[in-house]
């Protein structure tokens, strides 16, 4: 199985000089729901900046959806692979209506008519906005509201992979609840940059831990969020619901050494989205490379 996404030994500073990613390698197979952790300032928005070509130039190798982001052709094609749903959905939002707002990528793919409104549709009701919703004015609607005009916008383009940064910052818990579920709905590949680690439990599989610009641990969602050592020495906490019994676990499989800890000189390759007992060391790492 060949990989969707190939990061390897990524670097970026920016103008003024400062490091924002360091020696970063992961790759992603088609399916697997990624979430994306680490303090304030560690790089996960740069990150996801780079993976959908909107950073440049970098150090190192991307490639999304068989597009090499080191080349200006790449960088261009990835945009149609690749759907990136902004913090903010007021800076993604800009048609006067709901429908408008959802065709305007399709409509700039060329696409006939007709396509465009089954793909505006057929997103509008994946993100379960209903069909009155098609003529509203966006900046009239609420926060959750927006947030799925946003998704709804991405998911017309019909990409292979979405990103989403910090996709319940402004959402309620009913919000919140409604996003996961319509997550849940979508088999699609994405990664999630949230701080919100109970959602992220909720929606992916796989987490990616980053500090400094660093990638400080990859493994299976769980097993790195129930590592309280591993999670206080980058700023963040155990979300409240993992029990002792599994945090007692994690610190065991540490200690057994286990646990994933990344070296940029051997890059780890995940390849499954679900779950491993065990997740596997450095040599172990399974490739998605045929």
């Amino acid at each position: 199985m060949s990989c969707l996404v190939e990061v390897e030994r990524l670097r970026y500073a920016y103008p003024q000089g400062r490091s924002a990613l360091d020696g970063i390698s992961f790759h992603l197979s088609h399916g697997e729901r990624v979430g994306l952790i680490g303090p304030n300032g560690a790089g996960k928005t740069t990150l996801l900046l780079a993976l959908a070509g909107l950073l440049d130039p970098f150090a190192g190798t991307i490639m999304v959806a068989g597009c090499n982001l080191a080349t200006a052709a790449g960088r261009r094609q990835v945009h149609q692979k690749l759907g990136f749903v902004f913090q903010n959905p007021d800076d993604q939002i800009i048609n006067a209506t709901v429908a408008d707002d959802v065709a305007f990528g399709p409509l700039n793919l060329g696409l006939p008519e007709d396509e465009v409104r089954r793909r505006v549709d057929q997103s509008l009701h994946r993100v379960g906005l209903p069909t009155e919703c098609r003529d509203r004015v966006p900046f009239h609607l609420s926060s959750g509201e927006k947030r799925r005009v946003a998704i709804a916008g991405v998911l017309a383009m019909e990409p292979e992979v979405v990103l989403m940064d910090e996709p319940t910052s402004d959402l309620d818990p009913r919000g919140r609840r409604e996003l996961r579920q319509i997550l849940d709905a979508l088999p699609i590949t994405r990664i999630i940059s949230s701080h919100n680690l109970e959602f992220v439990l909720d929606t992916c599989d796989r987490a990616l831990l980053l500090d400094e610009g660093q990638l400080r641990a990859d493994g299976p969602v769980r097993q790195v969020l129930a590592d309280e050592e591993l999670m206080l020495r980058h700023g963040l906490e155990v979300p409240d619901r993992i029990p002792a019994a599994e945090r007692r676990a994690a610190a065991m499989a540490r200690a057994a050494g286990l646990t994933f800890h990344p070296d940029p000189n051997h890059p780890h390759v995940h390849s499954h989205p679900h779950p491993h007992p065990h997740p596997p060391t450095p040599s172990e790492s399974p490739s998605c490379r045929p």
